[in-house]
């Protein structure tokens, strides 16, 4: 501090103030509305700069030491109650703002103090441009990224890691703020100058390793909607070549039926035709598959991933009541479906190669209810199945599957679970139908 009366205090508190609430309101998601926000981070500005005037009045010498940090852990706590952040990527983007509070406090006192003599104007003046620098900055440059960056934080982040990283950083910017250190020496600034630096290039670090790992897990997903498709297409060519191969018989074994039936007429035998058409007529409706649900799309690919299901030996129970228009499209009802199924048959495989004899079941009920889908679908798995945040780990699935469910469940409000009962995993999930 550079010392001055209440005033020029309560300058220098409201200036700060607002600094580091602008700065943090750039990288943060706000719990509340607009208005609320504001009206919140009012009322607390308000009683936190009186409170802090009071202090500097009362005694002056114990608030220059220690004022900048009571007023960031106020506001850190108030932060974290006003952002709609988890807890660990709050407390990041915390440090990540104090450390920008450490930039223009020191920069401004430090300009003031070898440039202008101690001049507080000077500092008042320094303090405003550098936030003004930091809020376009942040703007412009790298608002979209750190927002995405918290995305990947929220969802990859080693939570022992971060902890040390912050740990390191309020460490290193509580060195630069030492109200005890007060001679200006050439070592002093080249401290501040290597502090400022090492934790600068650590904030940076975390932001490029953390941006790496979410964009590795986007390639992933991606990937794995390239392997649902490939198997997607494989069902289908399945289905087309079935579909080939009965009008194959089915022409071939025309000629036969035919020539039966021109035989029985040339003898005039009519009741013995009759006979051979009820006969045939049964046998041609037990070989017509029996259709799941009315929904052409859905009936197609359960029929599908059956017939697969049961070529591995696997005992398929299906209870579906779907009517023929559905609001939710097509495709994502099959991209849920086809990747559920396929997981189960996954899981029912890995089964039958640790116990060849055991007896394994998928069963699959899709109902909708009012303004409602409910899809439940249960089958055998190892009891060794482990969820990570409440998800399957790609080793018990295929790798492919729970993330393009979870995405297309979140496009309709949808609510979901996983979890191993015992060697029968459970899959859970209902989605808003949208209305026609």
């Amino acid at each position: 501090m550079l010392g001055g009366s209440v005033y020029i205090a309560l300058i220098r508190f409201v200036i700060s103030l607002a600094g580091t609430m602008l700065l943090f309101s750039l990288m943060s998601e706000p719990r509340f509305g607009k208005k609320k926000t504001m009206v919140g981070y009012g009322c607390f500005s308000i009683i936190l700069i009186l409170a802090a005037c009071i202090w500097y009045v009362a005694d002056w010498e114990s608030c220059v030491r220690m004022v900048a940090f009571v007023m960031y852990v106020c506001f850190a706590v108030f932060a974290m109650c006003m952002s709609s952040d988890h807890i660990y990527l709050s407390l990041y983007k915390l440090a990540l703002t104090f450390y920008l509070l450490a930039v223009f406090l020191l920069g401004g006192i430090e300009v003031s103090v070898i440039f202008f003599d101690r001049n507080v104007w000077v500092d008042i003046i320094i303090r405003i441009l550098l936030i003004l620098l930091m809020a376009f900055f942040i703007e412009k440059k790298i608002k979209n990224s750190i927002r995405g960056f918290g995305y990947y934080v929220e969802n990859e982040l080693d939570r022992f890691s971060v902890t040390v990283m912050i740990i390191s950083i309020l460490f290193g910017i509580g060195f630069i703020l030492n109200p005890n250190i007060k001679e200006q020496t050439p070592y002093r600034l080249f401290q501040i100058a290597m502090n400022f630096f090492l934790t600068g290039a650590l904030q940076l670090l975390v932001f490029r390793l953390y941006l790496h790992i979410g964009k590795e897990k986007e390639y992933q997903k991606e990937n794995q909607l390239m392997q649902m498709n490939h198997r997607l297409l494989e069902r289908n060519m399945e289905l087309l070549e079935d579909a080939v191969e009965s009008g194959r018989r089915l022409r071939h074994d025309m000629r036969h039926h035919n020539a039966v039936i021109a035989e029985y007429a040339r003898q005039r035998q009519n009741e013995e035709l009759m006979q051979y058409l009820e006969e045939y007529n049964k046998e041609a409706d037990e070989e017509i598959p029996k259709a799941v649900c009315a929904n052409t799309a859905v009936n197609n690919i359960l029929l599908a991933y059956t017939r697969k299901a049961r070529e591995e030996q696997i005992k398929v129970t299906l209870d579906v009541a779907l009517g023929k228009n559905l609001a939710i499209p097509n495709i994502d009802l099959v991209t849920i479906l086809a990747n559920a199924y396929e997981n189960a048959i996954y899981g029912c495989i890995e089964v039958k190669k640790q116990f060849p004899e055991k007896e394994c079941f998928i069963h699959l009920m899709i109902k909708k209810k009012k303004n409602k889908l409910v899809i439940f679908c249960s089958n055998t798995c190892k009891l060794e199945t482990e969820l990570k945040n409440g998800q399957p780990k790609p080793e018990f699935t295929g790798g492919i599957g729970v993330s393009s469910i979870i995405k297309t469940a979140d496009n309709f409000d949808g609510e979901y679970d996983f979890k191993n009962d015992n060697g029968v995993f459970i899959f859970r999930l209902i989605m808003n139908v949208p209305v026609a």
